[in-house]
C-alpha cells in the first residue's frame, strides 16, 4: 500500500514520521542528531530512500548528513560552504556595510531527477550546489553578484536564503527568496539572476516599484501552473501568473496577512493554504486561535479551517518551512508547531489531529508520498 513519510527538523533533533496510506497510525523515528538545530530535512524526488539535513550548532558549526535507507542510518558528508575570493559587502540595518558571512543553512532542496544533485540556500545569501551527493560543494556566486547585493539587508531572523524553488519542466530554471531582499528567478541555470518584486508593497520603503528590500516569507506553486506563483510575505498575501514578473495581493478577508508558510493544494491549484499570525511582533494566531486558511479560488476569498485544532489560549507560531502536502488522492496537509505538535489534516484541510506532539519547537515539515 502506498505510505507517506513526514521529515521534521526541529530545535533539537530530526524526526522521521511513517504511516500507510490510511494515515491513521504513525511509527516515530528520532531524534536523529539529539540536541543540535536541524533547520530543513528534505528527501529526494528521484529516490524515496534518500534524505538530507541541515545540522549546525554556534559550537560545532555546520553539518550536512545524508541518509540513503530513509532516515534509518545517517552519514556526516561534506562541510566546504565557503565564499570564494573577495566576500564583498552587504549592508546592515543602518546601512553600514558589513562582510558577508557563512553563518547556517537553512534550506536543502534536492533536484527533481537526480539524487545526488542538490541545492542548499544559507545564510548569508548564498546559494550552493553538490553534485555528489552533499559530499561537495559549490557556491553559484551568480546570485551574491546580482547588481543589488551590496544593498541587500538581514530580515529579523538573518539575511536567510530560505525558499528554493525548481521549474518541473525546465532545469535551467530555479525561484528563490531572501529575507529581507526579495525573490529572484534565474533562467541560465544560475548563472544570472533578476529580480521578480514588481508589485510588492513594503513598509519602510518609499518606492513602491523598489527592486529589492521586500521580506518575502515563502514561495509556493503547483508543478502544473508553474508560472503561477503564490507567496507570503512579511504582511501581504501575493500572487503572481506570469513567473513572478508581476505580483498583487490576494489577502482578501484573512483576520491577519502576517505569517510565514504557504502551499498549494497537490491536485488542485488554484487551492492554497496559509497560517496566520498576529503581526510581526506577535508571533501567533489571532486570538489565541489556531487556524489554517484555505481559499479555493487562488486567493482573495479565504474560508477558516478549526475543526481539530485548538481554538483557545493557543500561542504556537508555524515557521516558513513548517508546512507540507502529500500527493494522495486525499491529499494530506502537514503542518508543524513551535508547540512540538505537528498535524495533518488528511482531507485537505477540513479537519486536523496530531500525529505526534511535545516535540522540540519544528523548523521544517517536509512530506514524502512513497
Amino acid at each position: 500500500m502506498t505510505g507517506v513519510r513526514v521529515l521534521v527538523g526541529t530545535r533539537k533533533g530530526a524526526f522521521v514520521l511513517t504511516a500507510d496510506g490510511t494515515r491513521d497510525n504513525w511509527e516515530v523515528s528520532g531524534p536523529h542528531f539529539g540536541g543540535w538545530e536541524v533547520y530543513h530535512v528534505a528527501g529526494s524526488p528521484a529516490d524515496p530512500d534518500r534524505l538530507y539535513a541541515s545540522q549546525s550548532t554556534s559550537w560545532f558549526g555546520q553539518l550536512i548528513q545524508r541518509s540513503d535507507d530513509g532516515g534509518r542510518t545517517w552519514n556526516a558528508v561534506g562541510k566546504d560552504f565557503t565564499y570564494e575570493g573577495d566576500p564583498g559587502t552587504h549592508q546592515y540595518y543602518d546601512g553600514t556595510p558589513v562582510p558577508w558571512e557563512f553563518k547556517r543553512v537553512w534550506h536543502l532542496e534536492p533536484s527533481l531527477t537526480d539524487p545526488d544533485l542538490v541545492y542548499a540556500g544559507i545564510e548569508d545569501a548564498g546559494l550552493y550546489r553538490s553534485a555528489d551527493g552533499g559530499g561537495s560543494w559549490q557556491e553559484l556566486p551568480g546570485l551574491r553578484e546580482h547588481s543589488t547585493g551590496d544593498t541587500w539587508q538581514p530580515g529579523a531572523g538573518g539575511l536567510c536564503l530560505h525558499t528554493i524553488m525548481q521549474h518541473p519542466t525546465d532545469p535551467q530554471r530555479l525561484y528563490i527568496a531572501i529575507s529581507a531582499a526579495g525573490a529572484f528567478r534565474t533562467d541560465d541555470g544560475a548563472k544570472t539572476w533578476k529580480a521578480i518584486n514588481r508589485g510588492l508593497v513594503s513598509d519602510g520603503i518609499p518606492d513602491p516599484d523598489a527592486e529589492v528590500g521586500h521580506c518575502v516569507h515563502r514561495l509556493a506553486m503547483h508543478p502544473a501552473r508553474p508560472d503561477t506563483l503564490f507567496m507570503q510575505k512579511h504582511w501581504d498575501v501575493m500572487r503572481s501568473d506570469d513567473g513572478g514578473d508581476n505580483w498583487r495581493e490576494i489577502s482578501g478577508n484573512l483576520p491577519s496577512d502576517f505569517g510565514f508558510p504557504i502551499a498549494v493544494h497537490a491536485h488542485e491549484p488554484e487551492t492554497v493554504f496559509v497560517v496566520p499570525i498576529t503581526s510581526d511582533s506577535e508571533h501567533y494566531p489571532p486570538q489565541g486561535r489556531l487556524r489554517v486558511y484555505r481559499s479555493r479560488t487562488g486567493g482573495d476569498e479565504w474560508e477558516p479551517l478549526t475543526a481539530g485544532l485548538p481554538q483557545e489560549h493557543c500561542y504556537v507560531n508555524v515557521l516558513r518551512d513548517a508546512m507540507a502536502i502529500d500527493t494522495l488522492d486525499d491529499c494530506g496537509v502537514y503542518f508543524g508547531t513551535t508547540g512540538g505538535q505537528v498535524y495533518l489534516s488528511p482531507d485537505s484541510g477540513d479537519t486536523w489531529s496530531p500525529i505526534v506532539s511535545n516535540l522540540p519547537a519544528v523548523l521544517s515539515v517536509e512530506v514524502q508520498t512513497l
